[in-house]
């Protein structure tokens, strides 16, 4: 294990962080986009996009609990990476504007599924994680830097 193992894994959260805020602002821009991309010749309205984060090497729960049962050090963990940016399929929303251009024969236009309350948590939740891990890097940092003041 290496000193900068912390700041690794530190570093590794702050970049999903960061591409989970991306994701978010995004959705919120697009957040009344009726025409997003053609399926089948139609247009269908922006779809809401999440991450989803793993961890960056994969351990058998059968290791962990074998290390645990022995009572010795236990690996530490290598952080996190985004394994994909994938699309939620809740259906879209109807919202009667007849005079829409991409309003249906009853007046209904299909609306992307962004909630931008939920969008407005999410980012919170991103923003909260993202300064926790700052100040886990930071911490790190100053812990390095007390050990190198010892040889003084």
């Amino acid at each position: 294990m290496s000193i900068f193992h912390g700041m690794n894994i530190s570093g590794s959260a702050l970049t999903s962080q960061r591409l989970r805020m991306d994701v978010i602002s995004a959705n919120m821009a697009n957040a009344e986009t009726t025409r997003a991309r053609q399926v089948n010749g139609e247009w269908e309205p922006y779809r809401r996009k999440m991450i989803a984060v793993q961890p960056n090497e994969q351990t058998p729960f059968s290791a962990h609990l074998h290390t645990a049962m022995k009572r010795s050090e236990s690996k530490i963990g290598n952080g996190v990476k985004v394994s994909a940016v994938v699309e939620d399929q809740t259906p879209f929303k109807l919202v009667y504007q007849p005079d829409h251009p991409d309003a249906n024969e009853e007046g209904y236009v299909e609306m992307p599924n962004v909630d931008p309350l939920r969008e407005m948590v999410d980012l919170m939740s991103a923003t909260r994680s993202y300064e926790a891990n700052v100040t886990t890097l930071n911490a790190s940092k100053n812990i390095l830097m007390k050990a190198l003041e010892i040889g003084r």
